[in-house]
């Protein structure tokens, strides 16, 4: 499975560059992965149109989901076998274009989160899914 995960702007916080590095490389394990930061919602659409993939904006108006459902999801994008695009937008979220071109839009819950810990909370949630399809204990623990 491919993933790239794109985020609109340079990280400010150290801390958050860390957490997401070390999020990328947990996932590594399971997925082919790569983050990317972007200038702006342009330039994510510009790598979906580009690479072919199913494009999976976070939105807080999207579909919430466990974090078992969200394994279930992630298992049948697998099978599916097409590249999975997660974006994060910028302080002030999405525009309508990116919505409609989505090939599904997630939330992560009615909470407002700044988007920088969205993204670690986004790459901890895929890291997670990939944990519970494989029977890792680090799901069952929590």
């Amino acid at each position: 499975m491919k993933i790239k995960v794109a985020w609109v702007g340079k990280t400010k916080a150290a801390e958050i560059q860390r957490l997401s590095d070390e999020y990328v490389k947990r996932i590594s394990r399971y997925a082919e992965i790569e983050g990317v930061t972007v200038k702006d919602e342009a330039a994510i659409l510009a790598i979906a149109a580009g690479s072919r993939c199913k494009l999976v904006p976070l939105d807080s108006r999207g579909k919430q989901y466990s974090s078992e459902e969200f394994a279930v999801f992630l298992e049948r994008e697998q099978v599916n076998a097409v590249p999975l695009l997660f974006a994060i937008g910028g302080s002030d979220g999405f525009g309508d274009e990116v919505r409609k071109k989505a090939g599904f839009v997630w939330s992560l819950g009615k909470l407002t989160l700044p988007h920088e810990l969205a993204r670690v909370v986004m790459l901890e949630q895929i890291y997670r899914a990939f944990t519970i399809l494989r029977g890792h204990p680090y799901h069952v623990g929590h």
